[in-house]
């Protein structure tokens, strides 16, 4: 049996006869920069996160970036985030000119842990980024609290969480902004790069709005320096198609994921993700930790079975932060799990017969290893 990581060619099948009609309006009619496309989308995003207002852009790191800068953070100040994640968290954080500041993350859960956050905490911190990793919420109100005290603002980083709940609120409500991606692979993902911000802040909005537009308030006219940063119509075609399924593809995936759980959680040497009692986790990823896992991945290679590695080097021991002066065993956490985790094949199409069998492969390898 062959087991892709990832399958986008069916729901794209799918949705086709729909998409392909609202791409021929389009063309037909030449709109293909904003346009109502994009103002129903952030309307829609908006209602599905439970926010008040969201500005649509052409990437999930554009989304963090223009956030962070409509917030004030610039050159000078510390942005704290968690060492395992995807680079643009952090790299977004340094265009504005700020400084990433990485910390631990939680042994349990895998996002950011609030202790180390409140250790890391100096005169020049501005902000936080949580981020909801592989589908599940970070500890909002703990970093809620820290922020309050310390009079600090925090963008949620849900680029991997939309439609994940913390104690009944959705991702990309609870912080003074959030931002999102709609990479293709993502839980509601485009044909390209898109992204979005939400909040409730309707000045963060506006800015954002701004900011993505080359700072103009009206056309020719700006009040600011900006960036090209808009999200194109027909990108917004495919995900206002996608979005009124993604709450069906959610559940998809916690049925996976609860058969992966039920099935590997009978051995010893496989650590099946934990899901925090306060949380909806939607399972953008489903990751185990495993020792000697390249050994388990070359295995269910040949065996057909698709996998994937997020991230197997920390980012504090990245060349790209070596001025930093980080070494291994500054972050104990992340760098355990960036060693020892594997990502297995999760889609809301995958069948029970095709879990069952990257179980199987699995379980043998634990009997042949052991």
């Amino acid at each position: 049996m062959k087991v892709p990581f990832l399958d986008l060619q069916t729901p794209h099948r799918e949705l086709w006869p729909e998409i392909r009609e609202e791409f021929e309006k389009a063309f037909y009619a030449a709109a293909f920069v904003g346009g109502p496309h994009v103002t129903a989308f952030e309307e829609e995003f908006a209602h599905f996160c439970g926010v008040s207002a969201c500005a649509s852009v052409n990437s999930g790191t554009d989304a963090i970036r223009l956030a962070l800068i409509a917030m004030g953070i610039g050159p000078g100040d510390e942005v704290i985030v968690p060492a395992h994640t995807f680079i643009a968290t952090s790299e977004a954080v340094s265009q504005t000119g700020a400084h990433p500041v990485f910390v631990d993350i939680d042994p349990i859960t895998y996002t950011i842990d609030p202790k180390a956050v409140a250790s890391a905490i100096t005169p020049r911190t501005k902000a936080i980024i949580p981020v909801h990793l592989y589908g599940q919420c970070a500890d909002m109100d703990a970093i809620l609290d820290l922020a309050k005290h310390h009079n600090l603002v925090v963008l949620e980083d849900a680029c991997q969480a939309h439609g994940a709940t913390y104690k009944g609120r959705l991702a990309g409500s609870m912080g003074h902004a959030a931002a999102f991606s709609f990479y293709p692979g993502k839980n509601l993902g485009a044909c390209g790069e898109a992204g979005a911000v939400t909040s409730n802040d309707l000045a963060i909005i506006q800015k954002v709005k701004m900011l993505r537009d080359h700072g103009q308030s009206q056309k020719y006219y700006h009040d600011m320096e900006g960036y090209n940063a808009r999200m194109d119509a027909l990108q917004a075609i495919v995900l206002r198609a996608k979005l009124k399924r993604l709450a069906e593809w959610n559940k998809a995936r916690q049925r996976c994921a609860q058969r992966y759980s039920e099935r590997l959680a009978v051995s010893p040497k496989i650590v099946v993700p934990k899901v925090a009692p306060h949380n909806t986790h939607v399972f953008h990823l489903y990751v185990i930790l495993v020792e000697n896992r390249e050994d388990l991945q070359t295995y269910l290679s040949d065996c057909g079975v698709g996998t994937g590695l997020h991230y197997p080097l920390p980012l504090h021991l990245q060349k790209a932060y070596a001025h930093m002066g980080h070494k291994e065993g500054d972050l104990p956490i992340t760098e355990r799990v960036a060693r020892t985790l594997l990502s297995l094949p999760m889609f809301p199409t995958l069948t029970d017969e095709q879990i069952d069998y990257v179980c199987d492969r699995i379980l043998e390898w634990v009997e042949k290893n052991s």
